[in-house]
């Protein structure tokens, strides 16, 4: 059975009934854990083998892992900085601040496979106006070159660690101040202006390698009335044939309350994958997954089981073991503990 287009999360912190079920249904394709999936690392390793086991090729397993707020496994993992710490190094030191990002993305991605974890969605790639309430230190800087730089470095950490590197939110959720997560942000920008700031790190990941982009569920009025996420003018005409991307494209979460513009789950479902998502998110919401299970007909493309594929990590992972007897790896530890941290006392 070949991957499918739907990535679901499960209940909790082993599969259920319910989870199996539903994770072998054919148009599931992927698994994103939550925090609330997690207990301990012995724990993690059993409930991605028991994911795994499910489905052959096994299912994709993918979290959000990028760092500061934004870290759902605490315990047993190293704590990675937010971005933005990156981007304070690089105002004075742009070689050391792609070092420390290099190695953050090794850590955060060794770690990550050591518990059979395929990808975490991370860089953000988002310019850091100040403003965003969703975005906020999770950016690596206001400035594009130095986004593309950082971001270009965690990638390179990322594939050493044996994972692909996933960019979002395109094209640009920094400037927003509204969270997609509780309501509908909309850019009044023109798209010149979008062009020419928000998609530069993109166009220059994309340019890079860049194996997976994720939309925003972001209004761009000036350039169409859907948001990226559901737009064939954002994710054809202008990411896939203007920028060259070949990579997958996975939808931000469609329950998100900004995905509800369009329309009931099938509805929003069908218009993510038709504007040119290779596969869709649908997160937290079981009585609507099942509907969506239910009631979508889709036939995933040849094209869009090639891109997925290439998401699954890097084979044979270093235990955790392994790597805590790694020199190097240690090391990095213990430099990127001291990111954020200024003569004892923490950047607040």
């Amino acid at each position: 059975m070949s991957l499918g287009p739907i990535m679901l999360d499960v209940i909790g912190t082993e599969l259920n009934a319910d989870d199996i079920r539903r994770l072998q249904h054919p148009l599931v394709g992927g698994v994103i854990l939550f925090k609330r999936n997690f207990i301990n690392n012995t724990q993690l390793d059993a409930l991605t083998a028991s994911i795994h086991a499910v489905r052959t090729p096994p299912l994709l397993i993918a979290v959000d892992h990028e760092g500061g707020r934004v870290q759902r496994f605490r315990e047993g993992f190293t704590k990675i900085p937010a971005m933005r710490e990156f981007g304070k190094i690089w105002d004075s030191n742009p070689k050391k601040a792609r070092e420390l990002a290099t190695e953050a993305g090794w850590i955060l991605a060794a770690e990550l496979r050591a518990h059979g974890i395929d990808f975490s969605f991370t860089p953000v790639l988002d310019m850091d106006y100040g403003d965003s309430l969703v975005i906020g230190d999770r950016a690596f800087h206001l400035n594009p070159q130095a986004i593309s730089d950082l971001a270009f470095a965690l990638m390179q950490g990322l594939k050493k660690g044996g994972m692909p590197a996933v960019g979002k939110h395109f094209p640009g959720h920094g400037f927003v101040v509204a969270d997609s997560h509780v309501s509908m942000p909309i850019d009044d920008r023109e798209f010149d202006q979008i062009a020419q700031h928000d998609m530069q790190p993109f166009r220059m990941l994309i340019d890079d390698g860049i194996q997976a982009i994720m939309p925003a569920h972001v209004i761009y009025p000036k350039v169409d009335d859907k948001p990226a996420g559901f737009s064939p003018r954002w994710l054809q005409k202008i990411l896939r044939e203007r920028l060259g991307f070949n990579g997958a494209i996975f939808s931000d979460d469609l329950s998100m309350e900004a995905a509800t513009a369009g329309g009931n789950v099938t509805t929003r479902a069908l218009a993510a994958l038709n504007a040119g998502c290779d596969m869709i998110l649908l997160c937290n919401q079981p009585a609507m997954l099942d509907e969506l299970l239910a009631n979508l007909k889709w036939t995933i493309s040849a094209q869009s089981i090639s891109r997925l594929a290439r998401m699954h990590g890097q084979k044979n992972p270093a235990s955790l073991d392994v790597l805590h007897e790694n020199t190097a790896f240690v090391k990095a530890v213990h430099q990127l503990a001291q990111v954020g941290v200024v003569e004892g006392e923490l950047f607040i």
